[in-house]
């Protein structure tokens, strides 16, 4: 069931972002890591390093995991922010679908460019795209690469067609360490957009991991398809989710009892912030294919994005009412 929360500050959403400067921002992580893909709570595979060890610029975290920020500069993210996105795997399909959302949200008077986003996988491209204020043709004509691809810098390459070597302080990526296998939160602010989205978006087995910063990575959605634990500090928070629910059949089903839980575990923590989650309805999922490799299909990709926007549009109104109300 999606549900739309309490929105009760949308309404000074646009003024309010716009008003708001970015800068760097630093992070680091601190206490033990979680040891599998999308699990809450789990066996650390060893022990977390100190704090004073941590390599800045990367945050591994679970839900009871504190988040230290050092400002260097106006840093936007380090605020409490009136939004929040989030952006979930789904292979070029869930680049088209979260793509067309973001910029139905966007046209419907959602300030979705200027909030801080966190992607994973797929969401990586589409907080790259909103923030850089890119059309979804710009990466409608790029061709995904065909699957088993595991020629190192295949995405990076592609990725580089698209956002060059551009940084930007509102985009954060979740990628898994090869070596340690824990999460890391990667952020705009100090590194490529195009590497950032190489690392996040390197499924295993699929596509080469990337290294950024001596370290290599692949699929944040190893972890989990979106992240919600690590999305940025803000009253409310829009998580896009193309591969959940149950139109999405039994992958969906699967992910979408996964990311209720974490959904769960956010309201628990947050009482007092909102958190809507948008994933395809009967019309979008129609594009997603019976198969997982049918996610990588560069055609229902972009036939997804139409009825995707549509959708922006109508949770666009449906927010501004609650908004209101």
């Amino acid at each position: 069931m999606q549900r739309s929360g309490a929105l009760s500050a949308i309404g000074g959403w646009v003024e309010g972002a716009r008003s708001r400067s970015t800068g760097r921002v630093r992070w680091r992580g601190r206490g033990p890591a979680p040891g599998g893909a999308g699990s809450v709570g789990a066996t650390p595979r060893r022990t977390a390093r100190p704090p004073s060890t941590r390599a800045r610029g990367h945050v591994s975290r679970h839900e009871h995991i504190t988040r230290e920020v050092e400002p260097d500069g106006h840093a936007a993210i380090l605020d409490r922010h009136p939004l929040a996105m989030v952006y979930g795997g789904g292979g070029a399909f869930g680049i088209g679908y979260a793509a067309g959302v973001a910029h139905g949200l966007a046209d419907g008077g959602i300030p979705v460019a200027a909030s801080p986003a966190l992607g994973t996988s797929a969401g990586s491209w589409v907080a790259s795209v909103v923030a850089l204020g890119l059309s979804y043709d710009v990466v409608a004509s790029l061709e995904p690469p065909s699957v088993p691809n595991l020629r190192p810098g295949r995405l990076a390459g592609l990725a580089r067609e698209i956002f060059g070597e551009s940084r930007h302080p509102l985009v954060s990526v979740a990628a898994v360490s090869v070596r340690t296998g824990r999460r890391h939160i990667l952020s705009g602010d100090r590194h490529s957009l195009a590497d950032l989205v190489a690392a996040s978006s390197a499924v295993p087995g699929l596509l080469a991991p990337h290294r950024v910063d001596g370290r290599l990575y692949v699929d944040g959605g190893v972890w989990s398809t979106t992240s919600v634990d690590a999305a940025a500090h803000a009253e409310s928070v829009i998580v896009v989710a193309p591969l959940a629910g149950p139109h999405m059949g039994l992958m969906g089903r699967g992910a979408g009892i996964l990311l209720e839980r974490e959904l769960r575990t956010w309201r628990r923590r947050h009482p007092t912030r909102s958190i809507t989650m948008i994933r395809p309805n009967r019309e979008s999922a129609a594009f997603a294919g019976s198969g997982p490799l049918s996610l990588f299909d560069g055609g229902r990709a972009r036939a997804v994005y139409s009825p995707a926007y549509e959708q922006g549009r109508v949770w666009a109104e449906r927010l501004s009412l609650a908004a209101t109300a």
